[in-house]
Order: C-alpha cells, then structure tokens, then sequence
C-alpha cells in the first residue's frame, strides 16, 4: 500500500464531526483530516500485514492522521528492539501534538517485555529541550515503568525535569498522580518533599483527586496539600 492509496483511504474514511472534535483537542494542529482511532488502528494493521517496513522508510507526513499512523504501525510491528528503536529515533522529532505522542505510546508494547533495553533508548529524551520528546519519555514512564522495581526512578526522574511546556508538565503530574494509586506511601513522601514547580505540583493533586480508585478520606488530605 503506498502512500496515495493510504490517503485515499483516509480521506474516505473522514468524519466531519469527529475533525472538529479532535481539533478542540489539538487547538494548534490544523492538517486533521477526521479518522477515528480504532479506524486508524485497523488501516495500520493492515500496513503491518503487507510491508511495515517499506511504508515506515516513504511515509508521508503531510496529515496529523499520517504520522500518528506510523507510531501505531511502528508499535504493532514484530521487530526486534533495535529496530523499534531506529524507527522511534527517526519518528519521535516528527511529534507535535499530545495525542499522536500517547497513542503511539501506548502501542508500544514491546517496552513491556523489554523494559531495561528500552528504557536506555529513551534516557537521552529526558534531558530533550523539544516539549513532545520530552511529553514523549514522560508517557512512556507512566505506561510501563511505575512497578516495584522502577518507581524510585520514575520519581526521581519526574522531580528533576525542569521545562516550561504545558505538556510536559501535565505528563510529570499524570505520572504523579499514577504513582500515587500504585505506590500511595512512596508517592505521598514524595510529594510532602519535590523540586516541582507549583503549577506541576498543584496539577498531580488535581488528577490524584479526579481519580475514582482513591477514597474520600485521602482526597481530602491531598487536598489540603494544595501550594497557595
């Protein structure tokens, strides 16, 4: 399939609505064409079926629909991690929007099986100036690395990050307020004592508290955690 045929099929696939939906998501990005996420995903299984390989070296990057299309192919290719990582290395700068950068990541499932290979790829992404590499390296944290055995690091990753971008900040919260459910006491000393900017730190409070699987009692005490 190259790439006229996938944009053919794209632009069949358009849905008007759901365009003006997603650019109220995406307010700076304006190449939508308006293809829902599963239809997208089923375009991109079929790609991994023919020929990933091919398509990932001349895909185009003209629509937001056609480099979030390569983030999913790229994570449901059967490839070793060295060549997962070659295509992320080439496709993470071409990021500039929060939703292309989450569902790629949450396509990666080759960072489950694969977390320390992995994780020292995308160690260089923390120190990233560019706000979506760095949302990037964030979001991969909290989809695979808030375990037992990777906790300590990713808050003590997420402390040190110092960038003004709004994403990048509302990753390190979501991170936060994901580590709060899963490790409650690791994550309520760290946030008795952190480096956070207030908007940051004030923002995990926010989703800890947004949060269905934490109790009434406890959203009270975090809420009286709130930096004035």
């Amino acid at each position: 399939m190259d790439n006229e045929e996938i944009r053919k099929k794209l632009l069949e696939l358009a849905d008007e609505k759901y365009k003006k939906f997603q650019k109220g998501l995406c307010p700076n990005t304006n190449n939508i064409i308006g293809v829902r996420i599963p239809l997208l995903r089923n375009l991109a299984k079929e790609i991994v079926k023919q020929d990933s390989e091919t398509y990932l070296k001349n895909a185009s990057n003209e629509y937001y629909e056609e480099i979030m299309l390569q983030g999913m192919v790229i994570g449901l290719s059967k490839c070793s991690v060295e060549q997962t990582c070659k295509y992320l290395k080439e496709f993470i700068p071409k990021i500039d929007n929060w939703a292309v950068c989450d569902v790629t990541v949450a396509s990666l499932k080759i960072v489950k099986n694969n977390q320390k290979e992995m994780l020292d790829f995308f160690r260089s992404y923390f120190k990233s100036k560019k706000e979506f590499e760095l949302r990037f390296a964030i979001v991969v944290l909290l989809n695979f690395y808030i375990t037992e055995e990777y906790i300590d690091f990713v808050l003590k990753t997420v402390n040190e990050i110092k960038h003004e971008g709004y994403y990048v900040k509302m990753a390190v919260a979501w991170a936060i307020s994901i580590s709060y459910i899963k490790f409650p006491e690791k994550t309520m000393e760290f946030l008795k004592q952190n480096d956070l900017d207030d908007f940051t730190y004030n923002k995990a409070l926010q989703k800890i508290i947004e949060s269905y699987q934490i109790e009434e009692e406890t959203k009270a005490i975090i809420k009286n955690m709130k930096r004035k």
